[in-house]
């Protein structure tokens, strides 16, 4: 059945699990925003992911769910109390799909491939003019869920994050103590050992930032602190650490940046989506799916292999992820040297301000 939208009054988005997912579904709330800006438009995220997208103005309302089972079942409950006309499932988890069916929403839109897609009445699948193809970058494959439905998209639309005055003012006196000089943001973690790049190179890249006068910070969680000191200890450049940034904080570090490096992860997805120049390190992820989507200049670094992309979890093949540890760093050098000549390429070509 089709969506009446001209009657649709509160909509639905659920976009569980983390910090580049959220990230790589704001352009799907932005072109909603646009195609109903009278309508009330919610986002279900998980409760640490949040503060990433809070005072957007993309959405009305963002509602937040914990892992355990109490806080799904209040959430699911808050849920159904608001009375959705629409609800779009932009993962297809089980989990996702529990809570679009408890939002009671009539309309519930998700792809054909979803486990339980019986449970939807909006299904998008390959034979859908809107069906983007199965190497589509995600940003792309979620906004391909909203044009099935009936909204008009714009396919390249861009992440795009709020701006937290708190988080911006703290992240100023945080560099106030660093100095004026030009930094690049670094990312040496990941979520599995196939996704991170050896600290080691990390360090060496620090030292060829230094050469080109371009000081280095990087940021980890609180427990990721040992790689940070792994970091510091390796390099003979000084570098600045944080592990104790919030997410909007970390949103405002970006934006400061020159330059981002490190590995493919949130992080290295807030980069793109403030418009901070990227050089991403691939390892078992894959390529289409998950690079930069940005405007900005940005390369990714990667060393072929038939096994890659993979789950990424563990190494089934080598034994050790080869895929990302055999990543050199003249590769990443040389990809610094691009980005930032293409970074000054246009600058050049903009208009001289009066």
């Amino acid at each position: 059945m089709s969506i009446p939208w001209s009657n649709v009054k509160r909509v639905l988005v659920v976009r569980l699990r983390s910090i580049g997912d959220m990230v790589l579904a704001t352009p799907s709330l932005v072109s909603l925003r646009r195609f109903l800006p009278d309508a009330e438009i919610d986002v279900l995220l998980e409760d640490w992911v949040a503060p990433l997208i809070e005072g957007s103005a993309a959405v009305d309302r963002v509602v937040t769910v914990g892992r355990s089972g109490a806080s799904r079942i209040r959430a699911a409950w808050g849920l159904r109390r608001r009375g959705y006309d629409v609800a779009f499932n932009l993962h297809g988890g089980t989990t996702g799909t529990f809570f679009t069916i408890a939002s009671g929403a009539r309309h519930r839109v998700g792809y054909g491939s979803y486990q339980y897609s019986f449970l939807y009445n909006q299904l998008l699948t390959d034979a859908s003019p809107a069906w983007p193809g199965k190497s589509a970058h995600s940003a792309r494959q979620q906004l391909a869920l909203l044009e099935h439905a009936g909204v008009l998209v714009d396919r390249e639309e861009p992440s795009l994050l709020p701006l937290n005055a708190d988080s911006e003012a703290s992240i100023d006196a945080r560099l106030s103590e660093l100095g004026d000089s030009p930094f690049a943001l670094m990312h040496p973690a990941a979520a599995f050992a196939t996704k991170t790049w050896p600290v080691e190179n990390f360090a060496r890249t620090a030292e060829y930032l230094r050469s080109l006068r371009i000081s280095t910070v990087a940021v980890a969680a609180a427990a990721e602190t040992d790689i940070l000191q792994n970091l510091t200890r390796g390099s003979t450049a000084p570098i600045a650490t944080f592990s104790d940034l919030s997410l909007p904080e970390i949103t405002a570090l970006a934006r400061r940046a020159k330059l981002f490096i490190g590995n493919d992860s949130g992080i290295a997805h807030i980069a793109a989506a403030v418009g901070t120049p990227s050089v991403v390190v691939f390892g078992s992820s894959n390529l289409n799916f998950w690079r930069p989507w940005t405007g900005a200049p940005n390369e990714v670094v990667f060393q072929p292999f038939a096994c890659r992309p993979c789950p990424g979890s563990e190494c089934r093949e080598f034994g050790r992820p080869r895929c990302i540890r055999e990543v050199g760093t003249a590769a990443v050098y040389g990809a610094i040297d691009r980005v930032l000549a293409e970074t000054e390429k246009r600058r050049a070509k903009l208009p001289a301000v009066v």
